[in-house]
């Protein structure tokens, strides 16, 4: 029961790009029925593809179950039934096969018919790097030097999931040393669609991936994490500098071409609020991002005054609850219109209207600084815990648009780490949880790896722990025999070895 949002045009679309929001998502005619697809038209189609798939299945999976969203509208909803942990097989069939036949398929063929564009190339395996690991930090072993193969081989073998962790790596340093070459015939600009052709931006994000890469380590082979993260950092390439290096998909006003998260809002009204847990976690902290993060609950104008309520899962009938806001979703559009709540103080989710234009996040200059303060405060890696943290919180404030003044009185109250290893880890993580709002599997990844934030199983689960992995999807087994037998959803991916 996997909701397909209006995707098929834009995974396999010649998109135009202009200066406006509005049409840089405008579609005319598709590559597939082009006799030879031209590279700089495949690369837009697989980069708008990874930014959609950033916003819609993995996201809501993987929040759902690390308690950034919560389902409603009633039992037998499709985000009701996720977060009580019954994620079926054929659930996951959509998004798995869009990443191998669409995406990952166009990234190969950009590659492949790059001779002499290293340029495009370079950008190509740097996505393929991510797609490869949003994919193996959700099922564990995957396809990976037999895949992309087509009719040649239909039945790819499962590789294992620390040897494709490993050539991850590999594939990194190629895609940045091929955008950092000198000399290419033909060179990314406005098509693409992510950091308009700036190659040092790709390299940043790069080697920033490389870095959340090896911090999934942590647990697993830390004395690795610590050789090869010291060894990075002093080679003095260049990370994430500041928001404007985000790894982010914006997005049109236009409908079809909005924010998927959004678009899954407007067309399943009702069925995804803030969940309890982040919502009373930033109460806590009185946190200045709440504002954008979500509507009042009861609803209000008087943001001074304003209250937030997150739903609690279980209760998932009641539209009395705080609802998220432009930070996900772009701008309001109808702000001059007079919001009536009902008794309770509730509003329904379509009350409300916006632009739809907020990015999809997917990896950002803030995870960037809370990567680095934790490897710092766990592993001594080179750098200080605390100026790292602070700067995390920083930029994640500023781009919620948060004002100076509220940053410096929140970094007063919550900027230093204290207490125990164990309580300035927690510290850490939460915030950056915060930060992580809807990331794709990101959230979920750090509680595997660190236990926090401390989220405990739902109280209606179908089993009584977290998920730690999906199910393979349905598609696959049946048309694979190499598709391993997942018993349960508590099986681990290799770096998730905490007890």
């Amino acid at each position: 029961m996997t909701f397909k949002l209006k995707l098929a045009p834009l995974l396999t679309a010649l998109v135009l790009i202009s200066s406006s929001c509005d049409t840089f998502l405008d579609i005319n005619t598709s590559p597939n029925n082009l006799l030879t697809a031209p590279i700089s038209q495949v690369l837009t189609s697989a980069a708008v593809n990874v930014g959609f798939t950033g916003g819609s299945d993995l996201s809501r999976f993987s929040n759902l179950l690390v308690q950034q969203f919560a389902g409603q509208a009633g039992p037998g909803t499709q985000t009701s039934i996720y977060q009580t942990y019954v994620i079926q097989p054929t659930d996951v069939n959509n998004v798995y096969g869009s990443i191998y036949a669409t995406t990952l398929s166009d990234l190969d063929y950009v590659i492949s018919n790059s001779t002499g564009s290293p340029h495009y190339s370079g950008i190509a395996k740097i996505l393929k790097a991510y797609s490869f690991q949003q994919v193996l930090d959700t099922f564990g072993d995957i396809p990976y030097t037999e895949a992309g193969l087509g009719t040649a081989n239909t039945q790819p073998k499962f590789d294992d999931d620390e040897q494709v962790y490993r050539q991850l790596f590999t594939l990194l340093d190629q895609g940045i040393s091929e955008v950092s070459a000198t000399q290419s015939a033909l060179s990314p600009t406005a098509n693409d669609v992510i950091f308009a052709g700036d190659r040092t931006k790709w390299a940043k994000f790069a080697n920033t991936l490389k870095l959340r890469l090896l911090l999934h380590y942590s647990e697993k082979d830390n004395a690795y994490l610590k050789q090869q993260m010291t060894a990075l950092i002093g080679s003095n390439v260049q990370f994430m500098q500041s928001n404007s290096d985000n790894f982010q998909m914006t997005f049109g006003t236009d409908v079809g071409k909005q924010n998927p998260i959004y678009q899954f809002d407007v067309s399943r009204a009702d069925y995804l609020f803030p969940n309890s847990f982040l919502v009373n976690l930033m109460n806590t902290n009185t946190d200045p991002r709440r504002p954008r993060y979500f509507t009042p609950f009861p609803y209000t104008t008087n943001l001074a005054q304003a209250q937030y309520k997150g739903s609690t899962p279980g209760d998932d009938q009641s539209i009395n609850y705080s609802r998220f806001g432009e930070y996900l979703f772009g701008a309001r559009t109808n702000t001059t219109t007079t919001i009536t709540p009902n008794a309770q103080g509730g509003i329904t989710s379509t009350v409300i209207q916006y632009s739809g234009s907020a990015p999809v996040r997917m990896l950002t200059f803030a995870e960037y600084n809370f990567i680095r303060a934790e490897a710092a405060l766990r592993f001594q890696v080179t750098g200080d815990a605390q100026t790292f943290y602070q700067a995390g919180i920083r930029a994640s404030m500023q781009a919620a648009g948060v004002a100076d003044a509220d940053i410096t009185s929140y970094l007063a109250r919550r900027g230093t780490l204290t207490g125990t290893a164990a309580q300035q880890l927690q510290q850490l993580i939460e915030e950056k949880y915060v930060a992580n709002l809807s990331v794709s599997v990101e959230n979920w990844t750090d509680w595997r790896r660190t236990g926090y934030p401390a989220i405990r199983p739902v109280a209606n689960g179908v089993i009584t722990q977290i998920p730690r992995v999906l199910y393979y999807p349905q598609s696959e087994t049946d048309r694979n025999l190499n598709t391993p037998k997942r018993a349960s959803l508590t099986e681990r991916v290799f770096w998730d070895t905490r007890q």
